[in-house]
Protein backbone atom coordinates (compact mmCIF):
# COMPACT_ATOMS: atom_id res chain seq x y z
CA UNK A 1 0.00 0.00 0.00
CA UNK A 2 1.37 3.43 -1.08
CA UNK A 3 2.35 6.12 1.92
CA UNK A 4 0.11 8.46 1.84
CA UNK A 5 2.28 10.62 4.17
CA UNK A 6 3.10 14.03 1.98
CA UNK A 7 6.38 14.48 3.39
CA UNK A 8 9.04 12.44 2.09
CA UNK A 9 11.67 13.86 3.94
CA UNK A 10 10.31 14.27 8.13
CA UNK A 11 13.84 16.62 8.30
CA UNK A 12 11.66 19.02 5.98
CA UNK A 13 8.46 19.40 8.34
CA UNK A 14 5.36 20.17 7.18
CA UNK A 15 4.41 23.95 7.49
CA UNK A 16 0.46 24.18 7.23
CA UNK A 17 -2.37 21.88 5.95
CA UNK A 18 -5.06 22.74 3.65
CA UNK A 19 -8.23 20.27 2.99
CA UNK A 20 -9.08 21.00 -0.33
CA UNK A 21 -11.84 18.76 -2.73
CA UNK A 22 -10.86 16.10 -5.13
CA UNK A 23 -11.57 17.11 -8.38
CA UNK A 24 -13.31 13.22 -9.00
CA UNK A 25 -15.70 11.71 -6.43
CA UNK A 26 -15.90 15.09 -4.41
CA UNK A 27 -13.48 13.74 -1.38
CA UNK A 28 -11.58 15.68 1.14
CA UNK A 29 -7.74 15.02 1.28
CA UNK A 30 -4.98 17.01 2.59
CA UNK A 31 -2.91 19.54 0.63
CA UNK A 32 0.28 20.26 2.65
CA UNK A 33 2.72 23.16 2.14
CA UNK A 34 6.55 22.21 3.35
CA UNK A 35 9.62 23.40 2.62
CA UNK A 36 11.04 22.22 -0.67
CA UNK A 37 13.93 19.83 -0.23
CA UNK A 38 16.44 18.28 -2.87
CA UNK A 39 14.02 15.09 -3.67
CA UNK A 40 11.51 17.33 -4.68
CA UNK A 41 13.84 18.35 -7.56
CA UNK A 42 13.55 14.53 -8.92
CA UNK A 43 9.59 15.02 -9.32
CA UNK A 44 8.86 18.82 -10.01
CA UNK A 45 9.49 18.59 -13.81
CA UNK A 46 5.83 18.69 -14.62
CA UNK A 47 5.02 22.07 -12.99
CA UNK A 48 7.70 23.55 -14.98
CA UNK A 49 6.11 22.55 -18.54
CA UNK A 50 3.90 25.87 -18.15
CA UNK A 51 6.09 27.87 -21.04
CA UNK A 52 5.99 30.87 -18.73
CA UNK A 53 7.58 29.18 -15.91
CA UNK A 54 11.17 30.08 -15.78
CA UNK A 55 13.62 26.60 -15.72
CA UNK A 56 16.62 27.01 -13.71
CA UNK A 57 19.93 24.33 -14.03
CA UNK A 58 20.06 22.12 -10.61
CA UNK A 59 22.97 24.32 -9.40
CA UNK A 60 20.36 27.46 -9.38
CA UNK A 61 17.93 25.64 -7.11
CA UNK A 62 20.66 24.43 -4.77
CA UNK A 63 22.03 27.88 -3.97
CA UNK A 64 18.45 28.54 -3.07
CA UNK A 65 17.99 25.61 -0.56
CA UNK A 66 21.13 26.80 1.00
CA UNK A 67 21.11 30.05 1.51
CA UNK A 68 17.16 30.59 1.57
CA UNK A 69 15.07 27.53 2.84
CA UNK A 70 12.40 29.81 4.57
CA UNK A 71 11.77 31.68 0.73
CA UNK A 72 11.47 27.86 -0.88
CA UNK A 73 8.07 25.98 -0.49
CA UNK A 74 6.56 23.23 -2.40
CA UNK A 75 2.33 22.58 -2.21
CA UNK A 76 2.02 18.57 -2.45
CA UNK A 77 -0.83 16.26 -2.84
CA UNK A 78 -1.64 12.96 -1.14
CA UNK A 79 0.46 10.36 -2.84
CA UNK A 80 3.45 12.90 -3.17
CA UNK A 81 2.44 14.92 -6.39
CA UNK A 82 3.62 18.53 -6.47
CA UNK A 83 0.89 20.97 -7.14
CA UNK A 84 3.31 23.64 -7.04
CA UNK A 85 6.29 25.63 -5.55
CA UNK A 86 7.20 28.85 -4.56
CA UNK A 87 11.24 30.34 -4.64
CA UNK A 88 12.92 33.12 -3.37
CA UNK A 89 14.94 35.38 -1.48
CA UNK A 90 15.91 38.27 1.22
CA UNK A 91 18.25 41.12 -0.46
CA UNK A 92 19.11 44.55 -0.67
CA UNK A 93 20.39 47.49 1.51
CA UNK A 94 19.12 50.09 3.51
CA UNK A 95 15.28 50.68 2.51
CA UNK A 96 16.20 48.27 -0.46
CA UNK A 97 15.79 45.23 1.92
CA UNK A 98 13.77 43.30 0.80
CA UNK A 99 11.94 40.24 -0.32
CA UNK A 100 12.15 38.78 -3.77
CA UNK A 101 9.66 35.74 -5.93
CA UNK A 102 12.16 34.21 -7.84
CA UNK A 103 9.65 31.68 -9.53
CA UNK A 104 6.17 31.09 -8.43
CA UNK A 105 3.97 28.14 -10.42
CA UNK A 106 1.00 25.77 -9.60
CA UNK A 107 0.28 23.03 -12.09
CA UNK A 108 -2.46 23.55 -14.41
CA UNK A 109 -4.79 20.64 -12.67
CA UNK A 110 -4.65 22.61 -9.58
CA UNK A 111 -5.34 25.91 -10.56
CA UNK A 112 -8.13 27.57 -9.28
CA UNK A 113 -7.51 26.63 -5.99
CA UNK A 114 -5.99 29.76 -4.53
CA UNK A 115 -2.63 27.98 -3.88
CA UNK A 116 -0.65 30.65 -5.62
CA UNK A 117 -2.01 33.46 -3.34
CA UNK A 118 -1.38 30.46 0.20
CA UNK A 119 2.07 30.52 -1.34
CA UNK A 120 2.78 33.92 -2.08
CA UNK A 121 1.25 35.03 1.56
CA UNK A 122 3.88 32.54 3.01
CA UNK A 123 6.86 34.11 1.43
CA UNK A 124 5.48 37.68 2.33
CA UNK A 125 5.17 36.29 6.17
CA UNK A 126 8.69 35.51 6.03
CA UNK A 127 9.78 38.43 4.21
CA UNK A 128 7.52 40.74 6.94
CA UNK A 129 8.11 39.53 10.16
CA UNK A 130 11.36 37.37 10.42
CA UNK A 131 13.51 39.68 7.98
CA UNK A 132 12.11 42.98 8.57
CA UNK A 133 12.69 43.66 4.67
CA UNK A 134 10.82 46.97 3.92
CA UNK A 135 8.63 45.19 0.92
CA UNK A 136 8.39 41.92 -2.04
CA UNK A 137 8.92 41.94 -5.20
CA UNK A 138 8.74 40.41 -8.30
CA UNK A 139 9.22 40.20 -11.78
CA UNK A 140 6.68 39.05 -14.57
CA UNK A 141 6.42 39.46 -18.43
CA UNK A 142 4.28 41.98 -19.90
CA UNK A 143 2.38 40.44 -21.68
CA UNK A 144 1.35 37.93 -18.97
CA UNK A 145 -1.94 39.38 -18.59
CA UNK A 146 -3.21 36.71 -15.72
CA UNK A 147 -0.38 36.85 -13.73
CA UNK A 148 -0.31 40.41 -13.69
CA UNK A 149 -4.11 40.61 -12.80
CA UNK A 150 -3.46 37.91 -9.80
CA UNK A 151 -0.95 39.63 -8.12
CA UNK A 152 -2.96 42.88 -8.53
CA UNK A 153 -5.90 41.66 -6.32
CA UNK A 154 -2.50 40.61 -3.95
CA UNK A 155 -1.93 43.88 -3.56
CA UNK A 156 1.28 44.47 -5.85
CA UNK A 157 1.33 47.27 -7.88
CA UNK A 158 3.70 47.67 -11.49
CA UNK A 159 6.79 49.79 -9.81
CA UNK A 160 8.48 50.10 -13.15
CA UNK A 161 8.94 48.48 -16.58
CA UNK A 162 12.08 46.92 -17.48
CA UNK A 163 12.77 47.08 -21.24
CA UNK A 164 13.79 43.62 -22.56
CA UNK A 165 14.24 42.06 -19.50
CA UNK A 166 13.19 38.62 -20.94
CA UNK A 167 16.09 36.79 -23.06
CA UNK A 168 16.57 40.28 -24.71
CA UNK A 169 13.28 40.29 -26.24
CA UNK A 170 10.05 40.97 -24.01
CA UNK A 171 9.37 43.73 -21.03
CA UNK A 172 9.28 42.67 -17.68
CA UNK A 173 7.03 44.34 -14.84
CA UNK A 174 8.75 44.84 -11.65
CA UNK A 175 5.73 44.71 -9.25
CA UNK A 176 5.96 45.39 -5.30
CA UNK A 177 3.91 45.06 -2.50
CA UNK A 178 4.90 47.20 0.85
CA UNK A 179 5.38 45.33 4.35
CA UNK A 180 4.72 46.52 7.37
CA UNK A 181 8.46 48.34 8.13
CA UNK A 182 7.35 50.58 5.09
CA UNK A 183 4.93 52.24 7.06
CA UNK A 184 5.41 55.66 4.25
CA UNK A 185 4.85 53.38 1.61
CA UNK A 186 7.79 54.83 -0.51
CA UNK A 187 9.28 51.45 -1.61
CA UNK A 188 5.83 51.66 -3.98
CA UNK A 189 6.06 55.05 -5.12
CA UNK A 190 6.13 53.93 -9.24
CA UNK A 191 9.01 54.85 -11.17
CA UNK A 192 8.82 57.99 -13.79
CA UNK A 193 10.43 55.98 -16.36
CA UNK A 194 11.24 52.45 -18.34
CA UNK A 195 14.27 51.47 -17.51
CA UNK A 196 17.11 49.10 -19.12
CA UNK A 197 18.21 45.56 -17.27
CA UNK A 198 21.53 46.95 -17.12
CA UNK A 199 20.08 49.58 -14.31
CA UNK A 200 18.67 46.90 -12.10
CA UNK A 201 20.06 46.96 -8.85
CA UNK A 202 21.87 43.51 -7.81
CA UNK A 203 22.53 43.46 -4.39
Amino acid sequence: MENANPNPNPKYPIIKTKKRKEKKGGEEAMTSIRRFCCDDLLRFAHVNLDHLTETFNMSFYMTYLARWPDYFHVAVAPGHRIMGYIMGKVEGQGESWHGHVTALTVAPDFRRQKLAKKLMTLLEDFSDQMDKAYFVDLFVRASNTPAIKMYEKLGYIIYRRVLRYYSGEEDGLDMRKALSRDVEKKSIIPYKRPITADELEYD
